[in-house]
């Protein structure tokens, strides 16, 4: 090779490397309602460190938490336009969407435990629930455990009946609506951000969340009785702007799928340490007492509860509701 094409190719080489060097990376904006010690909270954060790892700082991942930039109702639609790239919204946000086949995860007591729940999400039926995403603009990525809820008040939940006349928060799902008519509940759609305030000047007599809400938004300090029902099931789907997801170059998206996969064994793997760490912290505060159900006890909210399965089998479909009920083994 001659001086002159030796000289050229060092100085194409100079210049690529300054423009790579120069290049902004991808801003992937991950908003979130929840606080950073959360199961959520911490998986976005583990995502973050590996895929700005992994990409070499190709890719930067802003993480905004505790509704810093919009509340439930607002996110997915900024999602949708753009204003964010990423969040892990609750399995009951997407039936505004139209993709009310989500709220199945809202049924009571359809899952026994996290290793009947991981037949769902990590199957069939889990997979071709993310697909119904696609046509809203919406990749799936993955789902986030949160735990398993707990119900919240200021007496003592230790039946069903107990619960009857009471005014109690929940997320905005028309399953949840009819869990707590089942009880004998009011059911009042409020925003997470907005609970707080609302358990403790009485707006709400009590709520229904994991453990993990529960602590890191300080309920149990405006809560006197906390009863371990289980009843329900609270997780996320971590979902992006499908034009902005299909747009990044394939290496960069490969090794964001790559982290996205190493974060959800994370933050499922951290999911049931972190509830049952913060209830032990909510029994040890002595702000709340703690009730733990009987197997008795339990199966009396069971039986309340799961005549929803049916009154909802026309939203959810019969047939999905079946395929989880074949998928985990669930007897009524």
């Amino acid at each position: 090779m001659s001086k002159r094409a030796l000289f050229l190719l060092a100085i194409t080489m100079v210049c690529a490397f300054t423009t790579s060097a120069l290049a902004e990376p991808i801003v992937i904006k991950f908003s979130h309602v929840v606080a950073i010690d959360t199961p959520k909270g911490l998986a976005a954060e583990y995502f973050k460190k590996l895929a700005e790892e992994r990409t070499k700082g190709a890719v930067k991942i802003e993480i905004y938490p505790n509704s810093q930039l919009y509340k439930d109702k607002e996110e997915i639609e900024a999602l949708q336009i753009g204003a964010v790239q990423m969040l892990a919204p609750s399995l009951a946000k997407f039936a505004p969407l139209g993709v009310k086949e989500f709220e199945l995860f809202d049924l009571p007591f359809i899952f026994d435990g996290y290793a009947a729940l991981h037949k769902v999400t990590t199957g069939p039926v889990g997979q071709k629930l993310l697909k119904k995403l696609e046509p809203k603009g919406v990749t799936g990525l993955a789902y986030w455990d949160n735990g398993f809820k707990v119900m919240s008040a200021n007496k003592e939940l230790r039946k069903p009946e107990d619960v009857k006349g009471m005014k109690l928060r929940i997320q905005s799902s028309k399953i949840l609506d009819a869990q707590m008519r089942a009880l004998g509940g009011i059911p009042q759609v409020m925003a997470f951000s907005e609970v707080y305030q609302a358990l403790q000047t009485g707006v709400v007599d009590g709520t229904e969340n994991p453990p993990s809400n529960l602590y890191t938004q300080k309920m149990f300090e405006v809560q006197k009785h906390v009863s371990v029902t289980n009843h329900g099931y609270l997780g996320y789907a971590v979902i992006v702007n499908k034009a902005f997801w299909d747009g990044l170059p394939p290496d960069i998206r490969a090794a964001l799928e790559g982290a996205m996969a190493d974060a959800t064994v994370y933050a499922n793997d951290i999911a049931k340490k972190k509830n049952d760490e913060d209830l032990a912290s909510v029994k040890a505060s002595g702000k709340s007492a703690v009730l733990d159900l009987t197997p008795a006890e339990r199966d009396a909210w069971k039986k309340a509860l799961v005549k929803v399965h049916d009154e909802m089998s026309g939203r959810i479909g019969a047939d999905l509701i079946q395929e989880v009920y074949q998928a985990t083994g669930f007897q009524k």
